[in-house]
């Protein structure tokens, strides 16, 4: 199990990084993109508000659990990775009829439930 939490975490934390990266020192480029329609008609301080969130996200899925320093944190970033997903779902995609992105955050709301969930519980 603490294996599969692993893989999890650095997936997730691949994924947060990346695009976390991207919407935080290039808003612009974000706007840009023909495939992230949601930050078409969004300002610079929105774009990076949710790039800066997925950065700490992304950073809370590896290093406390890494370090052992408060490991307690890396099933709140799950959580709160969990409550990304679950707005761009439905506030973001859904409304706007994109349902062809919607399977990729499913896909990373299940990874980010698993690893709160597990690791809740291995705590």
């Amino acid at each position: 199990m603490n294996i599969a939490l692993w893989v999890a975490q650095v997936l997730l934390a691949g994924m947060y990084g990346m695009a976390g990266g991207m919407k935080t020192f290039q808003p612009d480029g974000v706007r840009k993109n023909p495939q992230m329609t949601w930050a078409h008609d969004q300002q610079d301080g929105y774009i990076r508000f949710v790039g800066v969130s997925e950065l700490l996200g992304a950073l809370g899925m590896i290093l406390p659990m890494l370090t052992g320093i408060l490991p307690w944190l890396t099933p709140l970033a799950a959580v709160g990775l969990s409550i990304i997903q679950v707005l761009a779902i439905f506030m973001v995609h859904l409304p706007k009829k994109e349902y062809q992105v919607i399977p990729v955050n499913i896909v990373l709301l299940a990874l980010s439930i698993f690893v709160a969930y597990g690791r809740f519980a291995l705590s």
